[in-house]
């Protein structure tokens, strides 16, 4: 059964009166084509089993993997395949699939690695695709990140607990001051403060306060997360060191010797790799090897200064992409941050080069944004922002805009994008020569609680989405979601330094590529 959201949102047996403005959407043919072809290609196939007791949910204890011809001769370039078996906790074989796998490549010694293609075959088994990058001894690694089982509970909250984590506003007039909630949709009923963007049409609502006006709002901020979603049956599919981010054991070798090809293979394989590349990089002795293109390293501050002489840089969006912020002004003596007075870990910030005429902004994107206090009148969409940059070949844009979306359905976070999209576009019209750089999301640290609202299932749809998204679009991409796969480093939702450097290596090559 197939129903709608508040927000116009399909949904599987969730019933809900429109109240919040996404009725009120109007797509063109086109934009409706894109949107079900986005929702189409993460149809993620979960079957309808009905209650599965936790004796009977995926174990990844007791499920095991297998390379595939591990005795064959393999060279860089070549492709490995491995199959995986998942079991129950009674160690019956599984009959159907729908687990989330991550899985990678790795060689300890040489800090190399690389991420792989999960292929789901719905009856228990899985075969991941890897490419061999590096000569060596290579291991593989599988992990469970969620059962199936438990991402039916992911798909059940974000399509019937939207509101899951809740925001607030505080209005204050004189003495007197309120707080209310607020939301992307609110409950009908009781009287609403419209803050829907006049511009990008995005919507944005407070509950009214009793006795003062809408006009009187002064800020947002994270209200919390609501507690109690899940049922005692539920809540067993969600434990650390259980079933959470687990790794799946091999039952024979986990590894595979690799040798280099010979210098006209190597060659050969340069022309082979077209434009889909899988993986898109991998790392090497630590460092980020993109394979489509050569990545410059940037290890003294003179490089970047000099890369960046005479540029303005604007970051928009979320926490990681203050990470580059916070990067370039620790790393680059002469970037001295202006005190805006800004809340810290909020902003906006402000970083200013005055003797290489560099200045590095940075400004959080609009709701739903969970951080402590933003003051309302800093509350600014990205696309709004984008429409009041003149653009040039020394302007400079990156845009990550993911980790706040998590707990919506998928249409919340496709308008943003497209919103943002167009004026990507409407920029690089007026201003062909200006570099938009958009990071990818990543993966990070999982548990019980964490896994409800920032799962890294629910942020790998908003990484498939942005990638369709801003295809063929004329934006450069940092893939921070294989940067952080890739890496031997545990998950964080803010990667650890050296992965941030990596990331900003491959956003200043883009920005001041080799000369070819």
């Amino acid at each position: 059964m197939i129903l709608l959201l508040a927000c116009g949102q399909k949904v599987t047996g969730v019933s809900r009166n429109p109240y919040c403005g996404y009725e009120h959407q109007t797509l063109s043919s086109q934009e409706r084509l894109e949107e079900d072809s986005l929702l189409a290609a993460f149809q993620w196939q979960v079957p309808d089993v009905g209650p599965v007791p936790f004796l009977k949910s995926t174990d990844p204890s007791s499920s095991y993997f297998v390379i595939l011809n591990s005795a064959a001769l393999f060279k860089v370039g070549s492709q490995l395949e491995v199959l995986v078996h998942v079991q129950d906790f009674q160690r019956k074989p599984k009959k159907y699939g729908g687990d989330y796998l991550q899985a990678r490549i790795h060689s300890p010694k040489l800090q190399a690695g690389a991420v792989g293609r999960v292929v789901d075959y719905q009856n228990g088994f899985y075969k991941v695709f890897f490419t061999l990058l590096w000569p060596g001894k290579v291991k593989v690694a599988i992990s469970l990140v969620h059962p199936s089982e438990g991402i039916r509970v992911l798909q059940h909250l974000q399509e019937g607990k939207p509101d899951r984590v809740y925001f607030k506003s505080l209005f204050r007039s004189g003495r007197i001051s309120e707080t209310t909630e607020c939301n992307v949709c609110l409950p009908g009923g009781l009287p609403l403060c419209n803050f829907t963007d006049l511009y990008t049409g995005e919507p944005w609502f407070c509950f009214k306060p009793k006795k003062l006006p809408c006009s009187s709002r002064i800020n947002h901020f994270k209200g919390g997360y609501l507690k109690g979603l899940l049922t005692a049956a539920e809540t067993a599919f969600f434990q650390s060191g259980v079933n959470i981010k687990m790794p799946i054991n091999s039952s024979g070798p986990d590894w595979v010797t690799v040798i280099p090809r010979s210098i006209k293979e190597a060659n050969n394989l340069e022309l082979f790799q077209g434009s889909g590349t899988f993986p898109s990089g991998y790392y090497y002795k630590d460092q980020w090897r993109p394979r489509k293109f050569k990545m410059r390293q940037f290890n003294d501050p003179d490089n970047i200064t000099e890369c960046l002489q005479r540029k303005v840089v604007y970051l928009f969006g979320d926490s990681t992409i203050r990470q580059w912020f916070e990067y370039l002004t620790t790393f680059v003596p002469d970037l001295v941050e202006f005190n805006l007075g800004s809340p810290k870990n909020v902003g906006p910030f402000l970083a200013v080069d005055q003797k290489h005429n560099i200045l590095l902004k940075y400004r959080c994107h609009g709701p739903p944004i969970r951080f402590t206090t933003v003051f309302s009148n800093d509350l600014r969409y990205v696309a709004n922002e984008l429409n009041g940059i003149v653009g040039g070949k020394n302007t400079v844009v990156a845009i990550a805009v993911w980790s706040h979306f998590s707990t919506f359905p998928l249409e919340v976070y496709i308008r943003r994008l497209r919103n943002i999209r167009r004026a990507v576009v409407q920029l690089l019209d007026r201003s062909p020569k200006t570099v938009v750089v958009i990071r990818t999301a990543n993966a990070q640290e999982l548990g019980p609680e964490v896994s409800l609202f920032n799962s890294d299932w629910y942020n790998f749809q908003l990484d498939t989405v942005l990638r369709k998204m801003f295809s063929g679009v004329g934006v450069y991409l940092v893939d921070a979601w294989e940067m952080t796969l890739a890496h031997y480093l545990p998950h964080k939702l803010h990667p650890d330094e050296v992965i941030v450097k990596n990331q900003l290596d491959m956003f200043l090559s883009f920005v001041c590529p080799l000369e070819t």
